[in-house]
């Protein structure tokens, strides 16, 4: 029996997904994407996950294509999130491929949208829907698809059901290659999510094992363009510093390296490293001699973690230099006298600096900083040893730190929102170039959601590297479900780090801390009472508690193989209090 147009279609998009250069496909199950998943099976049995070679009309009509397969679109979403993250860590951009069914299938997909809109991360949202007659009639699982995710996408197309007409397979590759070069950017935009909303007619399932010809016909070559702005000049001012916000890259270092110019880091910005690195910046900066005098800030990538940053780069007596790096507009003060695509490529020479004392003068207040925060830390760690009451003796900044330490330039480390990154930027001290690891976060929307699916994808796309991810309780439990894998799914190594406060810390550090006790307990902190071990117990996933810093280490310097979790016993009732005592640490050493 031939196939059906509907099965034939599905296979003309998966080969001119494979063609274009797509790797690997994120599936959960449903009935009207049917044709689609038999189709991403077989590509998965021709090589799947394998398949390094890039497809042509000379290799088999089944093309090869790796398969993941969850039941849950919002783990799925974000797991598709962290394969493309892994991927672009490589150096390639590559975006993968999301197929669900009709429903609320696809909005649940909304979250992971919109953080890759945001991040600028390449993904190809594919939904199934019914064809236009059973559109608006009130038939089962059946919503207004087209233009679901709004603005949030670079393009959009709803697809009617194929109908077997001639011509019909070299319109959808011609569709596909447009969809592909929106997700990269090709065209000047930036990278990001895109979403083919394709009605299926029955029958859904394949009649016939055939496959159509390899076919190159519709199929489009995608490359990137870069804006030329090299003949931009970059006028001298010694007070000058680089802020390096999330995906600035490792070029965020190399300008302030050759100019001589204090780099403040964020971690997951790629640029956290070297000797001009100033890890404690957010305190410095509230510091008139230091954050005061500053007159420039050039601004790579997107910084989001503090309000000095903000607050530095909305000062009227500060020339900005937002430098997008292939993101969106990210010049949130509005007020940068450029805004530039990427660094120039003349501002990366080395050249000689009149900003020596300048330099000279926040490396030494970083280090004397540093050490300050070290002290607090530690004493801190050494009043809990004492008291030796069983309870949690571990405070966020210094599980951080310990992390931090611990990383090799070969490890990955995703870090959740809220305090986890906060910790690691305020305690986590910049590596040596040598030992930078990537560290990789959702700071798109800054959403806690989704980030054990987005480490199991950057752990899927780089099975070569030591990956861990360190999380708060709340964003562990937000995305719990990324624990589970199929029995037949890919296997991948993976640490997830749980700083288990019970709530969330990071509102007793706002204005919010402020309000009366129980108010706050209950409608900020939101403590849970959750019992991990069980809850990892039910996913078949190894579960670690500690609640000491010694046996910290030890675990940190022998993760398990495979998917396991670390609970570490964190305080937030003395957070504020501990922010408090490492600023008036700071500030004494700095004044001594």
């Amino acid at each position: 029996m031939k196939a059906s147009p509907s099965v034939t279609a599905a296979r003309v998009m998966v080969q001119a997904l494979a063609a274009l250069g797509v790797r690997d496909a994120v599936l959960s199950p449903g009935s009207r994407s049917a044709p689609l998943a038999y189709a991403l099976a077989e590509a998965a049995d021709n090589g799947g996950v394998a398949a390094d070679e890039t497809w042509s009309s000379t290799s088999p009509q089944i093309p090869a294509i790796g398969l993941h397969v969850r039941i849950d679109e919002r783990s799925a979403g974000f797991l598709a999130l962290g394969l493309a993250r892994g991927v672009a860590a490589g150096g390639e951009l590559r975006p993968v491929a999301i197929v669900t069914t009709s429903g609320t299938a696809v909005a649940n997909l909304h979250p992971a949208v919109l953080e890759a809109h945001h991040s600028g991360i390449p993904l190809i949202v594919i939904s199934a829907d019914r064809p236009h007659e059973l559109r608006g009639v009130g038939a089962n699982q059946t919503t207004v698809q087209p233009g679901i995710f709004a603005s949030a996408v670079r393009f959009a197309a709803d697809v009617p059901a194929a109908t077997g007409r001639p011509g019909e397979d070299i319109d959808l590759r011609s569709l596909l290659s447009r969809a592909f070069a929106a997700a990269v950017g090709a065209h000047g935009d930036p990278p990001g999510p895109v979403h083919l909303n394709v009605a299926f007619r029955d029958p859904l399932t394949p009649g016939d094992s055939t496959w159509p010809p390899a076919s190159e016909a519709g199929l489009t070559a995608v490359e990137s363009e870069t804006a030329e702005v090299d003949d931009l000049v970059l006028t001298s001012e010694p007070h000058t510093v680089v802020v390096a916000g999330d995906g600035a890259g490792a070029e965020a270092r190399e300008l302030a390296e050759a100019h001589g110019w204090p780099l403040l880091a964020e971690p997951s910005s790629g640029a956290r490293s070297g000797r001009l690195a100033i890890g404690p910046y957010r305190i410095l900066l509230g510091r008139e001699d230091l954050g005061g005098e500053i007159r420039r800030a050039i601004v790579v990538g997107r910084p989001t973690l503090s309000r000095p940053v903000q607050t530095l780069i909305a000062r009227d007596d500060v020339d900005v230099v937002a430098i997008g790096h292939g993101a969106l507009w990210t010049e949130a003060p509005r007020g940068a006298t450029h805004v530039l695509r990427r660094i120039p490529r003349g501002w990366l020479m080395p050249m000689p600096s009149p900003a020596t004392a300048w330099l000279a003068r926040w490396l030494a207040a970083a280090g004397r900083a540093e050490s300050a925060i070290d002290e607090v830390l530690n004493a801190d760690a050494a009043d809990a040893a004492r008291r030796g009451d069983g309870e949690a003796v571990v405070a966020g900044p210094a599980l951080a730190r310990a992390i931090a330490a611990s990383l090799e330039a070969a490890d990955v480390l995703v870090v959740g929102s809220s305090s986890p990154i906060r910790d690691l930027d305020l305690a986590g001290r910049p590596w040596p170039v040598t030992r930078a690891p990537l560290v990789v976060a959702n700071r798109g929307l800054a959403g806690i959601d989704g980030t054990v699916s987005t480490a199991a994808g950057v752990a899927l796309a780089l099975p070569e590297r030591r990956v861990r991810a360190l999380l708060g309780d709340l964003t562990f439990l937000h995305d719990v479900g990324g624990l589970l894998r199929g029995t037949r799914e890919p296997r991948f190594d993976l640490q997830v780090i749980v700083a288990n406060d019970d709530g969330g810390s990071i509102f007793a550090t706002l204005e919010h801390g402020e309000a009366e006790p129980s108010v706050f307990e209950r409608v900020f902190a939101t403590p849970q009472g959750a019992r991990l071990a069980q809850l990892c117990a039910g996913y078949g996933v190894a579960h670690t508690f500690v609640n000491d810093l010694g046996e910290l280490r030890s675990h940190l310097a022998r993760p398990p193989r495979d998917l396991s979790v670390l609970e570490v016993a964190v305080d937030r009732s003395q957070r504020q209090v501990l922010h408090e005592r490492i600023g008036a640490a700071v500030a004494a050493a700095l004044d001594a």
